[in-house]
């Protein structure tokens, strides 16, 4: 100790009192790295507060006026397109020319099958002539049974070829009418196919016509509401653009399969005596009264599995914290599920960033969420 004394008013520090410089710097950076130790990570997170529709709420939907059966008009055959004589927007009626196909072909098959048919029928009328003269000579012995057979059988033949050319001959005809197509409907043309000029296969669409007589409402209504809506709904329908102009509905169809882009369900009304305004194409409005709540729908995102259950992160406003848990879930598809049990309004659930957490996590919810 004495030397140290010594050594520092000397102003030269011994051996010693450097190592002890040196520990005592030591123990201090250490001190401070502990005190500089960064916070624990407060991770950004998508959320939405759990909410549902209340029993006996009415939704609005919105939709268009189409006709209850759409037909395609088609040719049985192929052939050229060699003329079309409606547009989109004409009306039609039954047994009315819709277009015709180059009937070259056809006219010259038709006039082949009619010269079979000639050459059957005189085959025929020699056959019939030569076993007339055998049943004279058979009578008389101046001709044998088998030649009286061979004679019936040739006649017999010649009248069954006789038949099979006069088939051809109406198969030729009927595909020479196959070359007119008229309309068996009354309604408007709401759509069209090929061209004048263009070679159309047997069955392709070349115009499509909406039947006179009933119409639907057609809307995309999303799952939650479709499993909401009661059996058999009435629906009250008006024009967007003049909401005076209403008709009543009943549900006619709905689509078993959601569509793969928007996730939505088809529903088709049958619009009960409607208005001479609500043409085809308008664009309505359909109002429900919903028969119970909705229940609580989440998007498919926000599902996780822990311990082989589904479950949810759910924040906690006092903490600032998440915490898991279990939920059960009813209808499903790729965009959205519904759940039947484990939350109640008001929750907020994480939706994005789920796959990331852990038990006890602070979060930070992003600008615009609840």
């Amino acid at each position: 100790m004495s030397e140290n004394v010594a050594a520092l008013r000397s102003g030269f520090p011994s051996r010693s009192s450097l190592l002890s410089l040196v520990a005592v710097a030591a123990l201090l950076s250490a001190c401070q790295r502990q005190v500089d130790a960064p916070p624990p990570e407060i991770r950004p997170v998508r959320a939405i507060t759990v909410a549902k529709l209340a029993a006996g709420s009415t939704v609005t939907m919105t939709g268009t006026v189409q006709a209850q059966t759409e037909i395609n008009q088609s040719f049985r055959i192929d052939g050229r397109l060699i003329e079309r004589t409606v547009d989109i927007g004409d009306s039609v009626k039954p047994g009315q020319l819709i277009a015709r196909l180059d009937p070259q072909n056809e006219e010259s098959g038709l006039q082949a099958a009619r010269a079979q048919l000639a050459a059957a029928r005189a085959q025929l009328v020699e056959a019939r002539n030569n076993f007339t003269r055998m049943s004279d000579l058979v009578v008389e012995d101046a001709v044998s049974r088998a030649q009286y057979e061979q004679a019936e059988a040739l006649r017999t033949t010649a009248e069954a070829q006789v038949e099979a050319a006069q088939s051809q001959v109406n198969l030729a005809q009927n595909r020479l009418s196959y070359t007119r197509l008229t309309s068996d409907v009354a309604g408007v043309v709401t759509a069209r196919g090929p061209q004048p000029g263009e070679v159309v296969s047997a069955g392709r669409m070349i115009i499509q016509v909406a039947r006179e007589g009933a119409r639907d409402a057609v809307f995309d209504v999303p799952g939650q509401v479709k499993d909401s809506a009661p059996k058999n709904p009435e629906v009250t329908v008006a024009l967007s653009d003049n909401p005076k102009v209403t008709a009543a509905g009943r549900v006619r169809e709905v689509s078993p399969r959601a569509d793969p882009v928007t996730g939505t369900f088809a529903v088709r009304v049958r619009l009960i005596d409607p208005p001479a305004a609500m043409r085809l194409g308008s664009t309505v409005s359909g109002r429900m009264k919903l028969d119970a709540a909705a229940g609580i729908e989440l998007p498919a995102a926000a599902l996780v599995r822990a311990d082989g259950k589904t479950a949810v992160w759910v924040f906690d406003r006092q903490s600032g914290t998440v915490s898991l848990r279990n939920i059960a879930i009813g209808n499903a598809d790729a965009r959205s599920v519904r759940v039947t049990s484990g939350l109640n309004p008001g929750d907020v659930v994480v939706t994005a960033g789920a796959q990331a957490l852990r038990p006890g996590q602070k979060v930070r919810l992003l600008e615009g969420q609840s």
